[in-house]
């Protein structure tokens, strides 16, 4: 992948590019142990530990409360739960981080831009297993998430002229359609150790840009997907060491419940500007 400049991680079209290749890599090491990442280290294994955030935890409407409460399964498999809202994700990062750190939170303008924050806080400070509140729990796949200490996230596809997303399992074609389609990765699920290179790097890139010049800071170029994408695209073209993994059949393991009431309302980042 050496046909990419210096700061191509950027530039949103570049780094499509480059994450799907990363993808068709993936494709084409297999499913067997070849294709698992080099970084192997059990004393840095990811811990069990579940984290989740609503703005609010003492007011989590009915139906995204069952969403959460499809993963108390996991309890009985020897994971902690961390759930986090706004005035705990601040206690949080002021006591784990600094002045900085807190201060960029303190920007988060929308829950999903602070609930995108908390998570790269947490699991770069103590390691474990981030989803979403709105996420439900189908299978067993979770078990892979914790089989090593690599980085582990879902590769995602949106389709610009048909304004919709590509079925996760198209992404598993070698030769999907590339044309009008940002390729890149989600910030949910998040599994990694505690330290991940490529964590530290997504942190430290949201709090420059929440501290910086912007006004309002665009959610998923600051905090969202578009952070944590860029880094991962500009770490793994410059690290010899394959330390994260793709999740590419994630959709069998969990998905996103789309028939909830706040997605309507203010609450929901896409309908925050709204007037």
């Amino acid at each position: 992948m050496d046909e990419y400049p210096p700061g191509f991680a950027e530039d949103e079209i570049q780094r499509s590019r480059f994450i799907r290749q990363l993808t068709l890599r993936q494709l084409e090491r297999g499913r067997g142990s070849s294709s698992r990442p080099e970084r192997n280290d059990p004393t840095g294994r990811i811990p069990k530990t579940l984290v989740q955030f609503w703005h609010e935890p003492q007011d989590v409407p009915a139906d995204v409360r069952r969403c959460m409460d499809s993963w108390n399964v996991l309890r009985n498999e020897g994971f902690s739960f961390r759930t986090f809202g706004d005035a705990s994700a601040a206690a949080y990062i002021a006591e784990r981080y600094g002045a900085r750190e807190a201060a960029a939170f303190a920007r988060c303008r929308h829950p999903a831009m602070r609930s995108d924050y908390l998570r790269l806080c947490f699991v770069l400070a103590e390691g474990g297993f981030y989803v979403d509140a709105d996420d439900v729990l189908l299978g067993p796949g979770w078990h892979d998430l914790f089989r090593d200490d690599a980085l582990k996230v879902q590769p995602l596809c949106y389709d610009v002229p048909a304004c919709g997303m590509v079925p996760a399992s198209e992404l598993r074609r070698p030769d999907i359609p590339t044309e009008g389609r940002i390729f890149y990765v989600n910030n949910n699920p998040i599994a990694a150790p505690a330290g991940h290179p490529v964590l530290r790097r997504a942190l430290a890139r949201a709090t420059e840009r929440l501290l910086g010049d912007e006004p309002t800071p665009e959610i998923q170029s600051t905090t969202g997907p578009g952070n944590l994408t860029a880094v991962l695209a500009a770490h793994a073209h410059e690290s010899p060491v394959r330390d994260f993994e793709l999740l590419l059949d994630w959709e069998e393991t969990a998905e996103p419940c789309w028939e909830l009431a706040y997605r309507g309302d203010g609450r929901n980042w896409r309908n925050m500007d709204r007037r």
